[in-house]
């Protein structure tokens, strides 16, 4: 009898593959003919005349004409032996009529009818945050990116997000090892690492977290993909946080769909001459959330007291000189003309408490003579 239920839930789910598969019906049409076919088999094996007369009774005559093409087609394109290979490459799917399809995607207006995963699925009942950002992001933003993720997930809190280079990237890599998780949302199939250099963050996030994208395994990452890839990322956060974007950016994109979908949305402000920082800038003027210390965005979002409190009473304990030193620093680069006319150190000295310092990680030398601190 176990055996007989383990079969039917796999011929379930392999039915459930060819229907998210067709082309040419949206997402709203599946979703409805999921309430007129729950069990995608009757759909595969229905009589076309038969599914005709149905569907005319739900939409017009041309159509109903056009979904039943499709799903005839469908049927003579279909193989169960590719989703035999998506599989074993352990890629699952889940889709809008299973329990645990994700509850914030079903109240977004244009929620998908499948996701294809690797890993796992942001956990029911656990806050989420997406952290979103600029591609070719300065170190400032990098380092922000990467604190607020690490203490997010440290939170408990889990961290979605895009896994495009620059900001992305370091928000999901500071959340990688903390308590909450994090999830890689692609603009293509979940079996393609894009980019290519993300390759060690793309396997990290199988194992603690997950990768998602409602387009089907193999497809490639073309660019009318990712508008539609924001929307899942925001749909899936309860609150969406910029880091450095330019005030035309998909960031901003992302950020707009949020607003549409009544989330909160913070953003960290940078310097008004940098162009990487005018789209966060602009989002703050329009009422955005500002971002002063990750501390801070804790205690926005109402993370438990004890937790900010803890964090910020961890201090670096520095000897003197190298405090002197340290203290001058911060995420914008300074020259060493610079740090020796605020220190007033003398050269030799300075050098020895930047060697100190650096060695002990922090601080970092970004280029030849110039310093800030190091990641927190």
């Amino acid at each position: 009898m176990e055996k007989q239920r383990e079969n039917q839930i796999e011929q379930d789910e392999l039915f459930r593959f060819w229907f998210a598969g067709l082309k040419g019906i949206g997402n709203r049409e599946k979703i409805q003919l999921t309430k007129e076919f729950p069990q995608k088999k009757t759909l595969y094996y229905i009589e076309e005349t038969a599914l005709k007369k149905r569907l005319k009774e739900k939409w017009t005559e041309g159509k109903a004409e056009t979904i039943t093409q499709i799903i005839q087609e469908g049927k003579r394109r279909w193989s169960k032996e590719i989703v035999a290979e998506w599989q074993k490459k352990g890629i699952a799917l889940v889709t809008y009529e299973q329990e645990k399809y994700p509850d914030r995607l079903r109240n977004i207006s244009s929620p998908p009818y499948a996701l294809y995963v690797m890993g796992k699925l942001p956990e029911k009942g656990r806050r989420t945050a997406a952290i979103v950002g600029a591609r070719n992001c300065t170190y400032y933003g990098e380092t922000y990116a990467r604190k607020i993720g690490k203490i997010l997930s440290e939170a408990g809190i889990s961290v979605i997000s895009g896994m495009a280079r620059g900001i992305d990237a370091a928000g999901q890599r500071g959340a990688i090892h903390g308590s909450g998780g994090t999830f890689g949302i692609l603009g293509s199939g979940v079996d393609i690492c894009y980019p290519k250099e993300n390759r060690g963050l793309y396997e990290d996030l199988k194992k603690y977290g997950g990768i998602l994208s409602e387009q089907q395994p193999g497809s490639p990452p073309l660019a009318q993909y990712f508008p539609a890839r924001n929307r899942l990322i925001s749909g899936l956060a309860d609150v969406v946080i910029i880091i450095e974007a330019r005030e035309r950016s998909g960031s901003l994109i992302t950020a707009d769909m949020a607003l549409e979908q009544g989330k909160d949305v913070y953003a960290l402000p940078g310097s008004v001459d940098s162009q990487l920082s005018r789209g966060c800038n602009r989002l703050i003027k329009q009422g955005a959330g500002i971002i002063l210390s990750p501390e801070e965005l804790l205690e926005e979002l109402n993370i438990c007291g004890n937790f900010v409190k803890n964090l910020t009473e961890t201090k670096i304990i520095l000897e003197t000189e190298q405090n002197i030193v340290y203290s001058c620093l911060d995420l914008n680069p300074k020259s060493i003309g610079q740090i020796l006319a605020e220190t007033k150190l003398s050269i030799p000295e300075l050098m020895r408490q930047l060697v100190s310092l650096e060695m002990n990680g922090k601080i970092k030398e970004i280029s030849k003579g110039y310093y800030v601190r190091g990641n927190w």
